[in-house]
């Protein structure tokens, strides 16, 4: 079975199917939870796909990335929990895998403010570390507008999460800034690219029903049960559900990006990519014109698993290049290349 034949079947079956189908021997030990990872509850794509991401990056970092990396998450305020009963030798890929679903986590977590879903006041794109307590949700998207029906859209709303990787990558990069603030900005890149590579944390869609947009398919429904679902949150699962053994097993059978497109470092490339997608496939039939509710078919099922998993696949290897390129920064601050003009 080739690899790509591997990753659909993967991404079909859920990984209980695919081990039953499969049944080799070396797909049993990397997924099941005996092994040197410790076992997590299942999540939804949400925390799966970031660390999926975060698994295929770490496959490629530089030892010196890896080491670096590991030394700055170890001071993020949730690093004991991450690695809390992980053998001594798996806590660094544990912690690396934990800290890319750290943002999300910080919207579930006590102490930490809830300042809206849009950027307002100068406090917006603060860079100060963990002492800053607010969530950013608004970092984790970036609503480039488009409309189908002459709908008049708005200026893209900033800052956002192309503007905000660009800025992290350089703190990175900069030997001058503090650890700790190359921690926090560490564990926001690893979600961002992430993000960023989903088709619906690209766009929104202005329409005359939806005149204000529809934040990026959170204001379309879907019928499928149970029915209280948006296309947003399907988009964000469309990779399914796994711990984070499995999320490194899978990392090994995703598809191989071509070298080519794992070496554009260029974050408005990123949510143009996206936004293509997005509006090609995410917004295709069944998909209308409208609110909804739609009733989505098994092609377009199908057709979103492969997306996801090609997407992560990319994500992860460009997150690699960005970081292998930020922590071997030489003496001196520097501007990485594909870092300007985000959208």
């Amino acid at each position: 079975m080739s690899q790509q034949q591997l990753h659909g079947a993967a991404l079909r079956l859920g990984f209980d199917g695919f081990m039953h189908r499969l049944r080799a021997p070396w797909v049993a030990l990397a997924l099941a939870c005996s092994g040197s990872l410790v076992c997590s509850p299942v999540m939804a794509w949400n925390d799966f796909g970031h660390m999926t991401v975060a698994a295929v990056a770490w496959q490629h970092l530089r030892p010196a990335a890896r080491t670096r990396v590991s030394q700055l998450l170890r001071l993020n305020p949730d690093y004991a929990r991450w690695i809390d009963g992980v053998a001594t030798q798996d806590r660094d890929v544990t912690a690396f895998l934990r800290a890319a679903t750290w943002p999300d986590a910080i919207k579930h977590e006590p102490g930490h403010l809830d300042d809206g879903e849009s950027p307002a006041g100068p406090d917006a794109n603060l860079n100060i570390g963990y002492e800053d307590l607010r969530e950013h949700r608004y970092w984790h998207y970036v609503d480039v507008p488009f409309s189908t029906d002459g709908t008049p859209v708005p200026p893209v709303p900033a800052p956002n999460a192309a503007t905000r990787i660009a800025d992290f990558r350089q703190v990175l990069a900069d030997p001058r800034a503090p650890a700790l603030l190359k921690s926090y900005d560490l564990t926001w890149l690893l979600h961002l690219v992430g993000d960023i590579h989903q088709p619906l944390h690209a766009v929104s869609r202005f329409t005359q029903e939806l005149p204000l947009g529809d934040v990026g398919g959170n204001r379309v429904r879907l019928c499928a049960p149970p029915c209280r679902r948006e296309l947003h949150f399907f988009w964000d699962q469309a990779l399914g559900r796994g711990t984070p053994e499995q999320a490194v097993a899978l990392a090994r059978h995703l598809p191989t990006p071509a070298p080519r497109r794992v070496a554009d470092t260029a974050i408005g490339a990123w949510v143009e990519e996206s936004g293509e997608l997005a509006r090609r496939v995410a917004y295709a039939s069944p998909i209308g014109p409208g609110s909804g509710p739609y009733a989505l078919t098994d092609a377009y099922r199908d057709q979103a698993r492969i997306i996801a998993g090609e997407r992560v696949a990319l994500a992860g290897r460009r997150l690699a290049v960005l970081l292998n390129g930020a922590l071997a920064a030489g003496g001196s601050p520097r501007v990485l290349p594909g870092s300007g003009s985000p959208p």
